[in-house]
């Protein structure tokens, strides 16, 4: 057995030490939003908080979930994500198992187009103009139709796919299935860690979206979370009428500030109760998507 030196102790000793403050400092932010989420908005304004609350309150929680806004928002993007992140880890994939056929004629200028598309862009104006012409403006489908497909992760599973032994799919042909019962019943069960990656980043991209609900959407009731976060930060750096402002924090202690962190700890919960189930698939899908590729 090795026997560890003094110099190793010192070693593990600094990086054991980095490593908790590294910890502290990239946790400590969310730590305050949740404190602050559960103090009193005006006694907020005084500052000096920082490891607890100082006046302990469930008012802005109640504010939050009493408003129907923030509830409908809220639908929306649970909605939004679930589906989005569902039709574009299918369309991709699907998009993805037939460019990894190796006799695919043309697959050259296949793989072309898809790499032209992903690095170049015609602009917002003439992307405005396509969404109108198919329709899809103040409709919950601009959500989730223009990222139907993902090249970056395109690129990825076909990588993947082209892992995956051709002996599974050439048994299944023997036996009568088809290309779809194949890619369904053979290829997706197997690509478990690759779709656990796709859907962490597609999922937390769709739950983060706002500028597609403020340049595509009029309609308030396909409002997601984040655009109305967006809304209560430009509310607060316009002048309001103050003295109504003041009255109702002086009644609830609930401020727009308090609001605002509260909106913030709502929206990091659900992806922090989805991370620890996909962990395990997280690192070996990205790792076989990018290493074998």
């Amino acid at each position: 057995m090795h026997r560890r030196t003094i110099e190793d102790r010192i070693v593990d000793t600094v990086n054991i030490s980095l490593l908790v403050i590294i910890a502290l400092v990239t946790m400590y932010p969310f730590y305050y939003l949740i404190i602050i989420s559960f103090n009193n908005g005006l006694d907020t304004t005084l500052g000096g908080i920082y490891f607890w609350p100082r006046d302990f309150t469930f008012n802005n929680y109640e504010k939050f979930l009493s408003d129907p806004k923030w509830i409908k928002s809220f639908g929306v993007s649970v909605i939004r994500t679930g589906i989005g992140a569902a039709v574009t880890i299918f369309f991709t994939c699907l998009t993805a198992y037939g460019l990894a056929y190796r006799n695919l004629v043309f697959q050259k200028f296949y793989f072309s187009f898809f790499i032209i598309a992903m690095y170049t862009s015609g602009g917002l104006i003439p992307y405005y103009v396509v969404l109108r012409s198919i329709g899809l403006l103040n409709t919950f489908w601009v959500y989730i139709v223009p990222g139907a497909v993902t090249i970056f992760f395109l690129i990825i599973a076909v990588s993947f796919f082209r892992e995956i032994p051709a002996e599974m799919e050439e048994s299944a042909r023997i036996d009568g299935a088809s290309d779809l019962t194949i890619f369904l019943k053979i290829i997706l069960p197997v690509s478990k860690p690759l779709i656990a990656a796709m859907g962490l980043f597609i999922g937390v991209g769709q739950w983060n979206s706002w500028m597609d609900s403020a340049y595509f959407v009029n309609k308030d009731s396909l409002r997601p979370l984040t655009y109305r976060m967006m809304e209560v930060i430009n509310q607060g750096m316009v002048p309001t009428d103050m003295a109504s402002a003041d009255y109702a924090a002086a009644v609830t202690g609930v401020t727009t500030f308090s609001i605002q962190v509260t909106a913030m700890v709502i929206a990091v919960i659900p992806i922090l109760l989805v991370y620890p189930f996909l962990q395990k698939y997280f690192v070996q899908g990205i790792m076989i998507g990018s290493v074998k590729g």
